[in-house]
């Protein structure tokens, strides 16, 4: 009698990084020839663990170096615990735990909630990633994916017809330290969509359907013009991690010449010890060159391959593009062309980054960042500034903006001339720059014009610094006049209404006498004096209507 295994197959779609192009692993899906062995293993936890099991085993078949994707139910982990088998079986065919992430799929509804986040954590012991699938189309508690932390979230395709709640996502997202992926990317327009609302990764028959053999060829489209740009603090390393090749560090020079010549896209191979912790790093030029040489394959093919490795380079998971660059910095010349390692907390390696991959992400950024300054001061526009007050809004953050400007510029530039104008200007920039913290944005808006967003804790030394300065143009004095808003969670719901708010208040600065600054708050009405003198507007407040209040 014929088992179910007998007509069970199984399909591989790759999931691609939206910023390098390339796969970064490969979701193994089940393939019954007959019957629904899927409802089935949603009833049935120990069915499901055989087919976690059953798809490692069929990746080791197809000789695959990706890192893999297998899908559990639920409430299988909840049933079953850190399933143990599946640990063994990614063990037995030489493959490593943390190369292989365990996407999480609904229902969750009547699943212990307790008892799969103690699965999770027995999974995460083992060294396994955890992705919570399903997200937009499925129903998890929002409460228990933030329990669950994961390093991945997938998100339904469907949702990005709802870009707000896909942006939020991507904010949860930031704040949990995990990826945004998007599932069932269709259409150009879904992969645009997709990009836009900052999505990381993305799977679907756009890129490649779901294949018996594993590819690493993908389609993707040329990256819409309007695409998220790189944040100004640099790009995090995340989004640029490509797959490792990796072998025990014990590997022969002979095994891991093997793997370089039988897979032309790998650039070098990281030999880690039994914990995934990177011990030597193998460059595929140098190595071949010294393999290549007279004696070379006799004097090396059978001896450690750590022998003609260097001490790996790496960063922390959470570094920044530039924090990368640095890493590359030091040391010899000649391996700048050399992998990165990134690795984890438990300093295991969860992949590589490539120095052509950084380097265009940062041209790029630089480029769109360079087109948005302003030629006199060097400072970004209004943009840049706006794009950062909804992301604070979307953070649920606290902020204060601010507008500030020369009073009666066009009689400076009138009397003093332009030159002496806009050397006031740059100097004006360059001080609210310097007086500037880590946290606070500074931009030009054109003219006399600045805006400046910064924490609440931050706006004492900002403005003591800039209105104390006696200021002048050609021998003239000048005072400058400053409006802020300050903005608690839940006041505004974008920038545009901030803009709004602060609007009344940069008309009741500009009424009084001499240096000025008036300080409101959205949602109240009224405003405080905190510099100046004179008759100002008793209502130049924002008052901002509760939902559902005209």
């Amino acid at each position: 009698m014929r088992s179910w295994t007998d007509t069970l197959r199984f399909a591989f779609q790759p999931v691609v990084n939206l910023t390098t192009g390339g796969v970064a692993g490969l979701e193994i899906l089940a393939r019954p020839e007959s019957g629904d062995v899927l409802a089935e293993a949603r009833r049935d936890p120990e069915l499901d663990g055989r087919l976690a099991v059953l798809a490692v085993r069929a990746a080791a078949r197809r000789e695959t170096l990706l890192p893999l994707h297998v899908n559990v139910f639920a409430g299988t982990l909840a049933d079953l615990g850190g399933l143990t088998p599946l640990h063994d079986a990614v063990r037995a065919v030489g493959r490593l735990p943390w190369e292989v992430t365990v996407d999480i799929g609904p229902p969750y509804t009547h699943v212990p909630q307790q008892a799969l986040l103690e699965a999770v954590s027995a999974l995460r012991e083992q060294g396994f990633r955890i992705s919570a699938d399903g997200i937009g189309d499925g129903d998890v508690p929002l409460r228990l994916l933030t329990d669950m932390a994961p390093d991945l979230v997938k998100l339904d395709a469907s949702l990005l017809r709802r870009p707000a709640a896909v942006r939020a996502m991507r904010t949860l997202c930031e704040q949990l330290g995990a990826l945004l992926s998007v599932e069932g990317v269709e259409t150009e327009g879904q992969y645009a969509a997709a990009l836009s609302a900052g999505a990381q990764l993305a799977q679907g028959e756009l890129f490649a359907p779901p294949s018996r053999l594993p590819v690493a060829d993908v389609y993707v489209p040329p990256r819409p013009p309007d695409a998220v740009a790189m944040p100004k603090s640099g790009p995090s390393v995340r989004e640029f991690v490509r797959p490792a090749a990796l072998l025990p560090a014990t590997a022969s020079a002979g095994q891991v010449r093997a793997l370089l010549t039988g897979s032309p896209e790998v650039s070098g191979v990281l030999l880690v010890d039994r914990h995934g912790v990177p011990v030597r790093s193998v460059h595929r030029s140098r190595f071949l060159l010294s393999m290549s040489g007279r004696y070379g394959h006799a004097l090396y093919a059978d001896r450690p391959a750590a022998r003609l490795g260097d001490p790996p380079r790496t960063v922390g998971v959470d570094a920044t593009a530039w924090e990368v660059l640095d890493v590359l910095a030091v040391g010899d010349r000649d391996r700048t062309s050399d992998d990165v390692a990134v690795v984890d907390r438990y300093g295991r390696c969860l992949g590589v980054v490539r120095l052509a991959d950084l380097v265009r992400a940062l041209a790029e950024s630089r480029v769109e960042e360079a087109a948005g300054l302003n030629p006199l001061t060097r400072l970004p526009g209004s943009d840049a500034i706006t794009a950062e007050v909804d992301r604070r809004i979307a953070d649920g953050r606290t902020f204060a903006l601010s507008w500030l400007d020369v009073d009666h510029f066009k009689q400076v530039n009138d009397g003093a001339g332009f030159a002496a104008g806009d050397e006031l200007i740059r100097s004006v920039g360059r001080a609210l720059q310097h007086s500037a913290s880590a946290s606070t944005r500074v931009g030009h808006i054109g003219g006399d014009d600045f805006l400046v967003l910064a924490d609440p804790e931050g706006l004492d030394p900002l403005a003591v610094s800039v209105l104390d300065t006696p200021w002048s143009a050609g021998g003239r004095p000048v005072t400058l006049s400053l409006a802020t808003v300050l903005c608690p969670p839940g006041s505004v719901s974008d920038h545009r209404q901030a803009a709004a708010c602060l609007a009344p208040l940069k008309q009741a600065a500009k009424s009084l006498y001499g240096v000025s600054w008036v300080l409101g708050r959205a949602g109240l009405p009224g405003h405080e004096i905190l510099r100046g003198s004179g008759a100002a507007p008793a209502q130049a407040g924002c008052a901002v209507a509760e939902p559902g209040r005209g």
